[in-house]
């Protein structure tokens, strides 16, 4: 991970940033080995997503809880059966084509190649292979909270009579396609952000991938596959995830930047 820093994301503004920056340089910094030293960044990334990850993982089993308290239809989960009715009322055989074509590209078959193929782009355009690691660790992590949630929450789908074929069998919650599909979008969103120099493409590119990830989170519903709730918890939790992976990636970054910059490492919270 060569000295490149994008549109200043070694610059943190807030307190609690430049404590957690100036600890992490410090503490990258301590070993005299240049080999633990280059290999400093990448251990920041790693171990900040690694630490996040299980945060992540925890607040999609922690949302499971939240989503068992309001089951009485009195919380959210009340309006899981009126908004699917919704979107029921607004099918018709055209609209159910488009969307089940629409929703196969949150998919497991097809959503990995749009991961692959937007991070080998941004890659060439970076010259770094950063965007290739980060890819990859987001959509790891998304893959294993989606696996987990699934796993232990065990949520049936909608009835088949209230679903567009072709059905699906696995658990309900989250929705791997909503949540594999927010976290891929927004990394692509911020991987462009990075190295655009005007507001003008950065706000466009933001507004293409949520559009995106909304899409395919709402076809879920419409197509019966999934309860409204499954879906917004997949963006709560692929929100918090996307932080991690931002954050780990400024943080190593600052690491960088303080080979370069010995000042960097006096980093203070005050």
């Amino acid at each position: 991970m060569p000295h490149d820093e994008p549109n200043g994301l070694t610059d943190w503004r807030s307190r609690p940033g430049r404590r957690l920056a100036g600890a992490v340089v410090r503490a990258s910094g301590s070993s005299v080995d240049p080999g633990a030293r280059t290999a400093a960044p990448y251990a920041v990334l790693l171990i900040t997503a690694l630490v996040g990850l299980i945060a992540a993982t925890g607040l999609t089993l922690a949302s499971a809880q939240i989503y068992d308290n309001v089951t009485d239809h009195n919380g959210l989960a009340g309006f899981d059966r009126p908004v699917l009715d919704q979107m029921i009322a607004w099918r018709t055989p055209v609209r159910n084509s488009w969307v089940s074509h629409f929703t196969d590209l949150g998919g497991t078959r097809i959503m990995p190649v749009i991961a692959l193929v937007a991070a080998v782009l941004i890659a060439w355009w970076w010259r770094r292979w950063t965007p290739i690691l980060l890819t990859v660790i987001a959509a790891g992590g998304s893959l294993v909270m989606t696996v987990v949630g699934k796993n232990v929450v065990d949520r049936a789908r909608p009835a088949h009579s209230l679903a567009v074929p072709p059905y699906e069998s696995s658990p309900s919650f989250p929705s791997g396609h909503s949540l594999n599909a927010w976290v891929v979008a927004g990394l692509v969103a911020y991987l462009v952000a990075c190295r655009v120099g005007t507001n003008l493409v950065r706000i466009a590119t933001a507004v293409v991938a949520l559009s995106f990830a909304v899409a395919v989170g709402l076809s879920r519903v419409y197509l019966g596959h999934h309860w409204l709730t499954d879906v917004l918890v997949a963006w709560t939790i692929g929100t918090a995830w996307l932080i991690v992976v931002i954050t780990g990636h400024r943080l190593a970054l600052t690491v960088v930047r303080s080979r370069v910059r010995p000042d960097a490492g006096s980093l203070e919270g005050v």
